[in-house]
């Protein structure tokens, strides 16, 4: 069959829209050529035109472009600070409390701090935390869901944790007084009254114990658990806060009251408050829970650790890298030298990528994917700390490459350069640190619990502000001794035999497995 003809109407169609087409695009090149240039845009010959560098004073940043503006930007100029006016006082029962009004949210944030971390454990590992987390699980005529289920109703927000220096409960609500009231009331139930039920204690301690087997398949716990053992051997940061099964198995509901009762007094307490609440409120606020906690003092300041020798722990695990954990004692929160050891730890290793240890680790030998450093300031001296993890036939070369650049960084101090970006990135970081009222709150707790300045902080940016070269140099030479650093390795017994051949590394004494770690201790 031969294909149909195609209509004339069809072609005259077509030919009308090519037509009609290219006479509006015509019309358009006619009317852009005959168009006066706008006012905005003619040329004053009298005036000199503007160049992308005119960034003259009276120039509105709003209409400069985007990157031109940002060179009006100082970089290093340091951020406004935060203007805080923080109080404190101690009520009659001995609760010391800080304070700050912030009107800007109808919110209150609270937390309670108390000195009952696990370094209060005595010879029953765990029972600090399992105290506090006890808290929320029963008071007199409501379990843990009834609690729970109050606090949704007023649309309120518990929270409780516990660490090796202290114990905290914390609560954030409404300052409506009808929210407000009601929340206080079972907050203050929670922390002082609490019912330590049975089954709950059961419950808990079967997901400790659960936990702990977990742990034999964590390297980095099973390192961390060995590092605090070999650098604390005979003081309370020594032990697991969460506890061994031997010591777990002894707790009872009364064991639980006693501690309750000792250290989660008034006096042993540290009320912190940020919030829509003026100073009467807050005052009122801070009686009502010390007056609800159990009386009794603060309790007796963490003893100071004595140093150890260098010696090396190896973990025996299965498995083609090893984790590394080097360090010694550090300082206490109370120590001169703190700011001058928070800058040296960024630059070193605590800052990431851009540190000492990072270029020399992961940049130039690639033996790692990360490594840090850490300075953790505690009651006692705490530990200052450099960890990473590498592949197990690598882990001579990784030790010796800290060591030279600990040294190096310990003989010479930073470089004025890096000094400078430092101090610009801990200046720049720090209005985060009082961006919110959870925050501040937090600020506040530590500032009472470590009983520092209620200018702590201000004193502190004063401090990296005027920190020389030297100052970092001096104090990491007064702080850091290579005659008393720790190495924990967990990894392949191959390890082992690297380790002890490097010059100065006193041999493990013996090995362990992670069920060794886990048998209860004679």
């Amino acid at each position: 069959m031969s294909a149909r003809p195609i209509p004339l109407v069809r072609w005259l169609l077509a030919g009308v829209v090519l037509v009609l087409v290219f006479g509006l695009l015509l019309s358009k090149s006619i009317n852009r050529d005959d168009q006066p240039t706008p006012a905005a845009a003619q040329v004053d010959d009298a005036a000199p035109a503007k160049t992308a560098d005119d960034t003259s004073p009276d120039a509105d940043p709003d209409q400069l472009p985007p990157l031109e503006s940002l060179q009006r930007v100082d970089l290093d100029k340091a951020p406004a600070r935060r203007s805080l006016d923080l109080q404190h006082w101690t009520t009659d029962e001995g609760a010391r409390v800080y304070f700050m009004q912030a009107a800007e949210l109808p919110m209150l944030d609270l937390q309670l701090m108390f000195a009952a971390g696990a370094s209060r454990d005595g010879n029953l590992p765990g029972l600090a935390l399992v105290t506090n987390g006890m808290l929320n699980e029963g008071v007199e005529g409501m379990d843990a869901g009834a609690i729970a289920a109050n606090f949704e109703k007023l649309g309120a927000q518990y929270s409780n944790s516990s660490h090796r220096d202290m114990a905290l409960a914390s609560l954030r609500t409404l300052t409506a007084n009808d929210k407000l009231q009601p929340a206080l009331d079972l907050f203050a139930r929670v922390v002082s009254e609490p019912a330590f039920p049975g089954d709950a204690l059961d419950r808990l301690r079967n997901q400790l114990l659960a936990s702990l087997q977990m742990r034999q398949q964590s390297p980095s716990a099973l390192g961390s658990e060995a590092f605090w053992a070999a650098l604390y051997p005979e003081h309370p940061y020594g032990s697991l806060p969460s506890g061994q099964p031997d010591s777990l198995a002894l707790l009872k509901t009364e064991t639980l009251e006693t501690f309750h009762d000792e250290y989660y007094t008034a006096g042993n307490a540290v009320i912190a408050l940020v919030g829509n609440v003026d100073r009467q409120q807050a005052e009122r606020i801070a009686s009502r829970i010390a007056r609800a906690l159990p009386q009794g003092p603060a309790a007796a300041t963490v003893p100071e650790p004595d140093a150890v020798q260098a010696r090396h722990e190896h973990v025996l695990f299965d498995s083609q890298q090893t984790h590394i954990l080097l360090g010694q004692l550090g300082i206490s929160r109370h120590d001169p030298d703190y700011a001058a050891l928070y800058v040296g730890n960024q630059i070193l290793g605590g800052s990431g990528f851009g540190s000492r240890l990072m270029e020399q680790i992961r940049e130039k030998r690639g033996l790692s994917y990360s490594v840090n450093s850490s300075m953790v300031p505690m009651q006692a001296d705490g530990p200052f700390q450099i960890s990473m993890q590498t592949r197990s036939d690598q882990v001579t070369l990784a030790l010796e490459v800290i060591d030279t650049t600990l040294e190096e960084f310990v003989r010479d101090g930073p470089t004025q350069a890096e000094l400078v970006r430092s101090k610009r990135q801990i200046m720049g970081e720090f209005p985060l640190s009082t961006a919110s009222n959870s925050a501040i709150v937090s600020q506040l707790s530590m500032i009472g619990f470590y009983d520092l300045p209620l200018n702590h902080m201000q004193i502190f940016l004063d401090q990296v502000e005027k920190l020389t070269v030297d100052e970092v140099r001096d104090a990491f030479q007064r702080h850091v001794d290579p005659d008393r650093r720790v190495i924990v390795t967990v990894g392949p017994e191959m390890v082992l035999e690297e380790v002890e051949a490097l010059e100065g590394v006193e041999p493990a004494e013996e090995l362990m497995t992670p069920a060794e770690m886990m048998e209860p201790a004679e």
